[in-house]
Parts: structure tokens; sequence; C-alpha cells
């Protein structure tokens, strides 16, 4: 974990965004706290990241998301060499998607 962003402040934003309890109740939050540009330069990051995941290449990702390959080597880098928190949440949504598919118990 970066200390450099190991802040009180930082703590309370997570542990704000750790109440949201539904997509609706994301979208009321982040759009008064995030600008239009910035929310959307955060759902370019996870895209890119999920195409890189696949195994796209950077024409085909810069193609679909609009990303720089700037942007790309970054997740990129992140991915390869970051926290793992990538994966950390792809392997949470790819189970929760799995229990969701899963027949109802009898």
């Amino acid at each position: 974990m970066n200390k450099k962003i190991k802040t009180d402040a930082v703590d309370s934003l997570f542990d704000a965004i750790l109440c949201l309890k539904t997509r609706k109740e994301c979208y009321i939050f982040f759009e008064d706290l995030c600008t239009v540009n910035e929310l959307l330069s955060l759902s370019q990051r996870f895209e890119v990241a999920s195409m890189l995941k696949k195994r796209k290449t950077y024409l085909e990702i810069a193609e679909k998301t609009g990303a720089s390959t700037a942007t790309i080597s970054r997740v990129n880098r992140s991915l390869n060499y970051g926290n793992d928190g990538y994966e950390m949440v792809f392997g949470r949504m790819e189970n929760q998607t799995a229990e969701e598919n899963l027949p109802p118990s009898q």
C-alpha cells in the first residue's frame, strides 16, 4: 500500500464508499464527488484493465475505449506490477456472477 495516500481523509472516503449499497447509490454519490470527466476516466481505466486481462491488443483497446497508449500502458503496469487490486476485484466480480448463475437451492 502506498503510504502517500494512506491518510485519514482517504480512509474517510473509502468508508463512505463502503457504505454504498446499490448501483443507484453509487451514481448519486459519485456524481456529487467527481466531475463527469473524472468518473469517465476512472471507468475507462477499469475497462482498459478488463480488456488487458482478456488479452486484447493495445490497438483493440484504444479503438474501443478511446484510451491513449500511455493510459493503456499505465494500466498494464498496474496489472503486472501493482498491488493486485484489479485482480482482487475481477476475481470477486467473477465469483459474484458465478453465484448469481447457480440454480436455486432446494
